[in-house]
């Protein structure tokens, strides 16, 4: 199976690219199909680089290191969290490698009776989902984070403010009896 998995190499991710961009609005998926440059476009490319690395880390003899999978995944699955994409859809894309494989490989994989291998390769496919659920998150609370620190210096400037205009000294605003 790894022989066809490397053979159709470039049908496998451009099927997969092609699935992933399935999950935007229709104007942004022409958008990410017709432009290739990496700088008027940075959202493909990093599309592109990412299901190239994970499927290069996939189909290697040995296990790659949960590292280099973090990297290209982060990739992807960054630009969807600060999208706003939902976690399943945010981290499905990586199950769409299995639609990819079978529509590419299928016949071949009933011909030859790869079923186990097939499952074996699906198992990894798995865990690199749990993996890119795991990245999803840490970057949503990233996000929550910079939002609660943005609304907390938002508060704390108007504050200030409030205590110039009215004449109040700023540690009435920091006094308990102000706090709820």
């Amino acid at each position: 199976m790894e022989d066809l998995l490397i053979k159709e190499k470039e049908a496998i991710v451009s099927k997969w690219k092609d699935l992933l961009v399935g999950t935007y609005p229709s104007e942004t998926q022409r958008f990410l199909k017709t432009q290739k440059n990496r700088f008027a476009n940075p959202v493909g490319s990093s599309i592109e680089d990412g299901l190239e690395g994970l499927y290069n880390g996939l189909i290697q003899e040995g296990e790659a290191e949960t590292a280099f999978f973090s990297e290209s995944l982060d990739r992807i699955i960054r630009v969807r969290a600060v999208q706003g994409f939902a976690p399943s859809s945010a981290v499905g894309f990586v199950f769409l490698l299995k639609d990819a494989v079978r529509e590419v490989l299928g016949k071949t994989i009933r011909e030859r009776g790869l079923y186990e291998e097939l499952l074996e390769f699906e198992e990894r496919l798995d865990g690199l989902a749990l993996l890119a659920f795991n990245i999803y998150m840490q970057c949503r609370e990233t996000l929550f984070e910079i939002k609660a620190s943005e609304i907390r210096n938002r508060t704390s400037r108007l504050i200030d403010r409030a205590c110039q205009k009215y004449g109040m000294p700023h540690e009435w605003a920091d006094s308990p009896d102000t706090k709820s």
